[in-house]
């Protein structure tokens, strides 16, 4: 019996903010994965090590958790005033399929850079020392995002000063523009508070009725306060992950949450959608220990947000949901607004299971409907290893 032998391919495996993932370009992926399909989802699968029963990716590039079970492909954007053109698959661990409802805010950080230094980006828009503004148009959900990459002798610079909790290591800052961050989800009719509402009450079948700010912006994310579910907004990882029935009951919510967005018509579509939305809990300050042990006081933040990713608590905070949490501060009366101390927020340094972060938003309120024009924060990205990645001949 012969066996096929394995093909490679080219790819980067990058961090970006406090996620990482396999970057590849369009044109280097096999011809039948170049296209949207079973074909492209098979390739993804493989190279991360998903579907895996055991939950430990072995057998990938994968790590196990929702910020490294990610996938990346980029192109030469073919859209006007536009340098990149910016795909992003989530990959589920234990079940069959790549999730492509939304982006990777984190991962975000790591496109411009990539970009570059792969040849995406015309070289008469890098500066030889100075920053880049590289423009990415985020495929998954129609949006773009403006990148300041720090470029030092003609390269993208990698290493600086600039920390980000829940990085391990300090590097260059890379600063992202998410313009007009409202999300244009399927069935939710572009609108940012898809409800109509700013503020719900979200009943929960087996949980009970709660108040629930549910918006489209970075994001889908359903926002509930911690102390109506049982908690105090100050909860690390193990608080919740360690705890089956927290999970199905956060579950349960996201699904119902969904349907109230629009997002699908049943809840049990939600288990076919993993990425999106998000459930996020919040509460005023307050004083706790970091995951690294580090102090975080309560003078120090506007809010406590802490939110779920696949199913999971995140160790610190999506990128995409920080853009949600920005601009739901910033819009008078949501639930984050409300715990961030009420009134016109311009930005907010939120705490997180691993630090803190600072996000900012410019909401306005145009003929009766809140619009948001851009949200801005700041991540970095490196480089891990480049080369190629293997799979078996007979994956795709």
């Amino acid at each position: 019996m012969t066996h096929p032998a394995q093909i490679k391919v080219p790819a980067t495996y990058m961090r970006g903010g406090t996620s990482k993932g396999v970057f590849f370009r369009l044109q280097d992926l096999p011809v039948a994965a170049q296209v949207p399909g079973a074909a492209r989802d098979a390739l993804l699968m493989r190279v991360i090590g998903s579907p895996d029963p055991y939950g430990k990716q072995i057998d990938g590039m994968g790590a196990a958790t929702s910020s490294t079970s990610k996938t990346v492909i980029l192109s030469k954007s073919t859209r006007p005033d536009h340098d990149i053109d910016y795909l992003f698959g989530q990959v589920s661990i234990d079940k069959p399929f790549v999730d492509w409802s939304g982006n990777c805010g984190n991962l975000s950080a790591a496109v411009g850079p990539f970009g570059i230094t792969n040849g995406l980006v015309d070289p008469s828009r890098i500066a030889h020392n100075g920053v880049a503004v590289v423009r990415i148009w985020q495929a998954n959900i129609s949006k773009s995002i403006i990148a300041h990459v720090p470029i030092t002798n003609g390269a993208v610079q990698e290493t600086g000063d600039f920390e980000l909790d829940g990085v391990t290591f300090a590097a260059a800052e890379v600063q992202l523009e998410f313009m007009d961050p409202a999300a244009d989800e399927e069935g939710a009719g572009g609108s940012m508070f898809p409800t109509g509402n700013l503020v719900d009450d979200l009943e929960v079948p087996g949980v009970g009725t709660f108040k629930a700010t549910m918006i489209n912006a970075g994001i889908p994310t359903i926002f509930v306060n911690a102390a109506d579910i049982g908690y105090t907004g100050t909860e690390l990882q193990d608080d919740i992950n360690s705890d089956a029935k927290a999970l199905a009951m956060f579950e349960t919510i996201r699904a119902y949450g969904a349907v109230r967005m629009g997002l699908i018509k049943h809840i049990d579509e939600a288990a076919k959608r993993q990425h999106t939305p998000k459930v996020a809990f919040v509460a005023k300050p307050a004083d706790y220990v970091s995951s690294s042990g580090k102090p975080v006081a309560a003078k120090d933040v506007n809010v406590l947000v802490r939110a779920m990713s696949m199913g999971k608590l995140h160790h610190a905070m999506m990128g995409t949901a920080a853009v949600a949490i920005g601009t739901a501060a910033a819009v008078p009366g949501t639930l984050v607004n409300l715990a961030a101390g009420g009134g016109n927020l311009e930005a907010v340094r939120f705490g997180h299971p691993s630090g803190t972060l600072r996000v900012g938003a410019q909401a306005a309120l145009v003929d009766g409907q809140w619009s948001v024009t851009k949200a801005i924060m700041s991540r970095s990205a490196r480089v891990l290893m480049e080369g190629w990645v293997r799979v078996p001949g007979d994956t795709i």
